[in-house]
């Protein structure tokens, strides 16, 4: 499973059956475990409204990689675990991921589980991140429709992060690149 701790906002839209997953009809791309905290374990998400459309922005706890979902109606919440797996996945390949990574990746995709719970320091990384994106769509007068999420998920883990109890800086994409090599 992969541990999802999501704003209030966000929870107040997802469906979740009593054991905190979300009540989904389609069969995921890449469930391949299910029983413990996988690798990639370890999330927080926030709904972000830009231009009147739901966007859900992921950041990942200690790598603090990006993963950007854009556009979401109300049926593709109950989706999310796709969702957040399709834009993983183009993400790291539009990161420079190679063919090991891609499948380490894959490997330790699985079942979102959601809960509430909240690191300040991964939401400072969100709330950088959501006006990084803010600052780009006002910029270069883009509309949130013919925004690349990959793309731009892409250029948010281009950007140093600071973490709380980390001397220095780190970088997402090295960091979540390094992460997928202990595999």
């Amino acid at each position: 499973m992969i541990r999802l701790h999501c704003t209030q906002k966000l929870l107040a839209k997802l469906p979740l059956d009593p054991s905190d997953r979300l009540k989904r009809k389609a069969i995921l791309p890449y469930a391949a475990n299910d029983e413990a905290e996988s690798l990639l374990s370890g999330w927080h998400a926030n709904l972000v409204t830009i231009q009147r459309r739901n966007c859900v922005l992921f950041v990942h706890d200690t790598t603090r990689f990006p993963v950007l979902a854009t556009c979401l109606t109300k049926p593709d919440f109950a989706q999310l675990d796709w969702w957040f797996q399709d834009a993983l996945m183009n993400i790291l390949l539009k990161s420079g991921a190679d063919s090991a990574h891609m499948d380490a990746a894959a490997n330790a995709l699985s079942h979102l589980v959601c809960d509430s719970q909240c690191d300040r320091s991964v939401q400072a990384t969100m709330n950088q991140m959501k006006q990084d994106l803010e600052h780009q769509i006002w910029y270069d007068n883009l509309s949130i429709n013919d925004l690349a999420p990959h793309s731009t998920g892409a250029w948010l883990a281009e950007r140093p992060c600071t973490v709380k109890g980390v001397k220095g800086c780190v970088w997402p994409k090295r960091a979540m690149l390094g992460l997928l090599e202990q595999c």
